[in-house]
């Protein structure tokens, strides 16, 4: 699992997998290469690393954050 942070470090998804999640577990979108797109397959942000960009431009949506275990979930 990896968190979707945004730049003021509040989380607001979580990628299992390549299914992304809100925070209120519902699935969202997935990663897909270097795009993350909705649930019709659209793309909506870009991926490079681990910061997740607008389509057209450089305007910072957030970050993925390392992946850890989802045994971790309390």
């Amino acid at each position: 699992m990896r968190g979707l942070v945004s730049p003021k470090g509040e989380q607001f998804g979580y990628v299992i997998g390549d299914v992304l999640y809100t925070m209120d577990d519902e699935p969202s979108g997935r990663l897909q290469g270097e795009h993350i797109v909705d649930l019709a397959g659209n793309p909506v942000w870009r991926v490079v690393g681990d910061g997740v960009y607008a389509l057209n431009g450089m305007e910072t949506i957030g970050f993925l954050t390392s992946e850890r275990p989802d045994n971790q979930d309390y």
